[in-house]
């Protein structure tokens, strides 16, 4: 395969992962998603379909191009949300979403941006998604763009 192919193929596989982690974390281990969370999803659902795209629409490198940078939008809104877990910045204002409970709306708790639910050696979702996305868009970008 050759470079703009695995770009292509890292486009859509990429936040598909990312996305089936997010959701994996939500419904299987309750780890419900804080509005800053929801807002480093939506890039990811737009990089699949612009990875999609590029399989149909001429030139691919474009539109697995923009894929990537989609990808880096939502690293960059992870590493934001991150600093904010980690203290070193304000966050928005009134920054919570509530945990979605059909039978009793005023039961539903609100999840927090500012408290990272859930870590690994010190770093949070937020910055897994920041590391992930940062790399590996950069990558797409750079393997999109590349010509013999």
């Amino acid at each position: 395969m050759d470079n703009p192919g695995k770009a292509r193929a890292l486009a859509v596989l990429v936040p598909a992962a990312l996305l089936g982690g997010a959701y994996v974390s939500q419904y299987g281990f309750g780890l419900y998603p804080c509005e800053m969370c929801w807002w480093q999803r939506y890039p990811h659902f737009a990089a699949i379909g612009l990875g999609l795209a590029a399989y149909v629409m001429k030139p691919p490198q474009v539109w697995t191009a923009l894929a990537g940078l989609a990808i880096l939008t939502s690293g960059l809104i992870g590493g934001f949300h991150a600093g904010v877990e980690y203290g070193w910045w304000e966050g928005i204002t009134g920054c919570a979403a509530p945990q979605v409970n059909v039978l009793d709306l005023t039961a539903a708790p609100l999840i927090r941006c500012d408290v990272a639910p859930w870590t690994l050696w010190g770093i949070s979702l937020a910055g897994f998604n920041f590391l992930i996305s940062g790399v590996s868009g950069a990558a797409i970008v750079a393997l999109a763009a590349y010509r013999r």
